[in-house]
């Protein structure tokens, strides 16, 4: 692909963007460092990388880095437990280890396309999964190389990616956005955007959909484009940057044929470009058999046969079972394979056959692609003729396993991540909507119930049990999070698997675009019900209302969204979120009070997020010292007494006047609105206090989430 656009420059007799621009860019500037060196070992002379030379130094400049990834011995095991095996045993019977990956070696190059095939459980993802080092350090036995040197992690993370079976996309982006996206992402930040542009459009005639980049991507419910471009649109995200190593789990999975030839075409174009890629495929067709470069079949963990397609009908020949003519060699390979593990033997004869025409392959080792180069020069040398136009981050040192680092700095991807969220929301208006009718209906339904309270003894109860259901329906309100992140959870995943963005820049977009939405909630829900309700305080009043709504849609929003990281599933999430909400509002105040509640959950009360708000509105509503909620013979409301006639209330009031030494009138004030507080228990903090408490439970619980993307968002098997 860097090829293909070397070509359109150098039609119009210009540098190739790639070397110039990238070349000079900041973020690849240690990758370069030794560029001039290479091209002393590679070309033979110092001159400057820019400087023309005449036809043959540009072709020499051109031309591929060669590259050879090698794999020895590769052995995974897992501990697999019986079903139902609840408690653990000592005994050795209740171990059972299976072998996913047996003794398996291979070795490709660039220019190549390797495929891993085999039945459904024979350990063709894992294979992929190993290579990419997507297998949990210590787990995985063997070695992996390139060009003779181990391959560490963060070297990998620079100069490959990786292609997952499902395609994980936004559905409401266009193919072109979707691209330009993870150009955005994976494309240095001193790349212009004009430049970054004709990567994609170049990228998009390679991927041979050109006539989609105008259409969604679609789901479900929004008609898009097809399942043979959908993949192609999946592999494009991963090679945005021009990887040296592309893996692929299963491209053509779900593809007819057409589809997964042209699928399987342009992986081979972009191997042509100077890339080593490797795939696993279920059962290839003739035609994309003739792509292919190297076959490994796998049974059951282990290789029953690894060399070219040519070599295939020879090798079975050689074995006794000749591949007949005219059928597809790799359908009766399988099948041949099947019928095998399904024999008394299994497939040792044929795993022991291929150990034996390996031997004879390989009577002398295979020599180094290029001895003169190091590995991290043929990387610089590589990058310089137009590959990984990404590279790593600055950083101290040199080696080329210090640049796993990003592409852009942090607020380059926070301004990116927010956009596509937008973007993508945008275009998706009923759930907003959906979401916003929900927040009016509840405040209609509250504001007709509890119409016009007044400050008598039962309207001071009726004003306690509305904010106790006003304040909690704002965190009910907020499980509609759970699904966003958990949707997202894949294409993050993968997207920070290979450094496209920091796992703190997605936090801090998640969190900024959530906030203009949960402003115009609150704003709508304070004004459906403030002055219907009657609620005191007046404009400064109404203005702390909207406040702590804000700030109590703001933390149940972040805890919701804190769950989403730490539970993966959507129906288990909402059983969670739906109880936890429900012991915070049992001890939150309202029901029983702080001094009533037993010392053993009285942590849980201080934890209860729908205390701090509860607490807050109740301040609001009752901190006018001159207001009077209770007067004379109102203190006999919501008693037996109650019921006597005012006449009767009146000579009591004498009587009790009469017994404290203390007159008491049917207009007399007995309780204002600090007693009522008092009575509530919210003596503790002011409703500022509360107001910032409530607002840093939100920043709390995005620091968790944060803390979950960063531990718990490995994707690797153990």
């Amino acid at each position: 692909m860097s090829r293909a656009v070397a070509e359109d420059h150098s039609a119009d007799n210009t540098t190739p963007y790639h070397s110039m621009e990238i070349g000079s860019s900041l973020t690849l500037g240690q990758l370069l460092k030794n560029v001039s060196d290479v091209r002393k070992v590679d070309v033979g002379d110092e001159t400057p990388l820019h400087s023309s030379q005449g036809d043959q130094d540009y072709d020499d400049l051109m031309r591929p880095v060669p590259f050879v990834l090698s794999f020895n011995n590769l052995t995974y095991n897992v501990s697999v437990r019986r079903k139902f095996d609840l408690i653990p045993r000592r005994s050795l019977s209740s171990s059972k280890t299976k072998t996913l990956l047996d003794n398996i070696s291979g070795e490709t190059r660039d220019g190549e396309i390797l495929a891993v095939l085999g039945a459904s459980g024979s350990g063709k993802s894992t294979l992929i999964d190993a290579l990419a080092n997507r297998i949990a350090k210590g787990s995985l036995k063997g070695k992996v190389t390139l060009n003779g040197e181990p391959l560490q992690s963060r070297t990998l993370k620079v100069i490959s990616a990786y292609v997952m079976q499902d395609d994980l996309l936004f559905p409401m982006l266009t193919v072109e956005e979707t691209l330009m996206f993870a150009a955005e992402f994976r494309l240095p930040r001193s790349l212009p955007k004009s430049k970054k542009k004709l990567r994609v459009q170049t990228l998009i005639e390679q991927l041979g959909i050109k006539n989609a980049a105008n259409t969604i991507i679609g789901d479900e419910g929004h008609r898009g484009i097809s399942g043979g471009e959908r993949r192609r649109v999946s592999i494009g995200i991963d090679i945005i940057h021009d990887p040296i190593v592309l893996f692929l789990d299963e491209p053509t999975s779900g593809l007819d044929s057409t589809s997964a030839f042209m699928v399987v075409n342009v992986l081979k174009k972009i191997a042509e470009s100077g890339s080593i890629v490797i795939m696993s495929i279920h059962q290839p067709s003739h035609r994309v058999l003739g792509l292919l470069n190297r076959l490994i079949f796998l049974s059951r963990g282990k290789t029953v046969f690894s060399g070219s397609p040519a070599s295939l009908p020879g090798f079975f020949a050689r074995f006794g079972s000749p591949v007949p003519e005219n059928e597809n060699q790799t359908e009766f390979a399988l099948d041949l394979i099947r019928e095998l593990e399904g024999s008394a033997g299994g497939t040792r004869g044929l795993v022991e056959f291929n150990k034996r025409w390996q031997e004879m392959k390989n009577l002398s080792p295979p020599a180094s692609p290029n001895p003169n180069l190091t590995l991290k020069e043929a990387i610089s040398a590589s990058i310089s003729r137009g590959k990984l136009v990404s590279g790593g981050g600055g950083g101290g040192g040199s080696s080329v396993a210090s640049h796993g680092g990003f592409a852009n700095p942090f607020w380059i991807e926070i301004k990116t991540l927010t956009e596509r969220s937008i973007l993508n929301s945008r275009r998706q208006p009923e759930l907003f909507g959906t979401r916003l009718v929900t927040v009016l209906i509840t405040g209609f339904i509250l504001a007709t119930v509890f119409w016009r309270l007044d400050n008598s003894p039962k309207g001071v109860q009726e004003r306690l049990g509305f904010f106790a259901f006003a304040m909690s329906t704002m965190f009910y309100t907020c499980a509609d999070a759970l699904p966003v992140f958990l949707q997202e959870r894949y294409i993050f995943m993968r997207e920070t698997a290979y450094n496209a963005y920091r796992r703190s820049s997605y936090v801090l977009s998640h969190a900024v675009v959530s906030l203009p939405s949960l402003i115009f909630l609150s704003l709508a829900f304070a004004a459906t019900t403030f002055w219907a309700v009657g609620l005191e305080g007046g404009p400064m009043g109404f203005l702390f209302y909207c406040l702590i709504i804000f700030a109590s849609f703001w933390s149940g929003s972040s805890f919701v969204t804190f769950l989403s990281g730490v539970v993966p599933h959507v129906m288990l999430g909402y059983t969670i979120v739906v109880a936890i909400l429900a012991y915070f509002l049992l001890f939150s105040g309202f029901f029983i009070n702080r001094d009533r509640i037993p010392q053993y959950w009285l942590w849980f009360h201080y934890l209860s997020l729908v205390k701090y708000p509860y607490e807050a509105v109740l301040q609001n509503e009752f901190s006018d010292p001159m207001e009077c909620f209770v007067r004379g013979v109102q203190m006999f409301d919501n008693t037996p007494l109650g019921q006597l006639s005012y006449g009767m209330k009146l000579r009591l009031l004498d009587s009790v006047s009469r017994s404290i030494g203390m007159r008491i009138t049917g207009s007399t004030c007995l309780t204002t609105g600090a007693d009522i507080l008092k009575q509530q228990g919210v003596t503790e903090l002011s409703k500022w206090s509360c107001l910032l408490v409530t607002i840093g439970f939100g920043f709390f619980f995005r620091v968790l989430f944060y803390l979950c993307l960063l531990f718990g968002s490995k994707n690797k098997r153990r």
